[in-house]
């Protein structure tokens, strides 16, 4: 009989999500995971779960972090433009700096058709992206810094879609510069 051992349940569930991060749902195996978090699979059973409660709080682990880290910066900027204009330069940066996509985009494509659990998930965590988002543009338009005629609404709709698409475009190109100018582009938009 294995015997059970303890570890911290943050780390653990922060080596999980690079190997879900690297290989996606399916191709992770236990083994895999075990390995990545230092723990045998008798651990990993008593206290978290099979592979699914795992990714499960993996991707609940990524997406509070990573929203909490933009509502930071959203938080520190200067003007509410200047937190999109920074919101878009940290997804420039992520997009051509870290070795994997985005694990948002990557399980929407993977698995969130298929696991309401996780379909949920990333849901509220898109809502809490689009909120944040629209609250900045109304707090531009408010202050000025868009046209009267801008629509936030619509705008953060445009912005997280414009996003994904990088991300896309970057999987697909493997060209830093062409994320780079798109951006430029946009963000030019957003300063007229």
């Amino acid at each position: 009989m294995a015997r059970n051992v303890e570890f911290n349940e943050e780390e653990a569930i922060e080596k999980a999500m690079e190997v879900f991060w690297e290989k996606g749902y399916s191709a992770a195996s236990m083994r895999d995971l075990t390995t990545a978090m230092k723990i045998n699979s008798s651990s990993l059973y008593n206290t978290i779960g099979d592979k699914h409660a795992l990714f499960v709080k993996c991707i609940k682990h990524y997406t509070q972090s990573h929203m909490e880290l933009a509502r930071k910066r959203a938080q520190a900027a200067r003007s509410p433009l200047n937190a999109i204009i920074n919101l878009l330069n940290d997804s420039v940066n992520d997009i051509i700096n870290k070795a994997n996509s985005c694990m948002i985009i990557k399980t929407t494509f993977e698995i969130a058709n298929d696991d309401e659990e996780i379909l949920g998930i990333l849901k509220y965590n898109g809502d809490s992206t689009y909120q944040l988002i629209d609250s900045l543009l109304q707090k531009a338009k408010q202050q000025g810094e868009l046209a009267a005629d801008v629509e936030p609404a619509i705008l953060s709709d445009y912005l997280i879609s414009l996003i994904t698409g990088w991300h896309e475009s970057y999987i697909l190109h493997q060209d830093p510069q062409r994320i780079k100018q798109m951006a430029k582009f946009v963000i030019r938009q957003l300063s007229q």
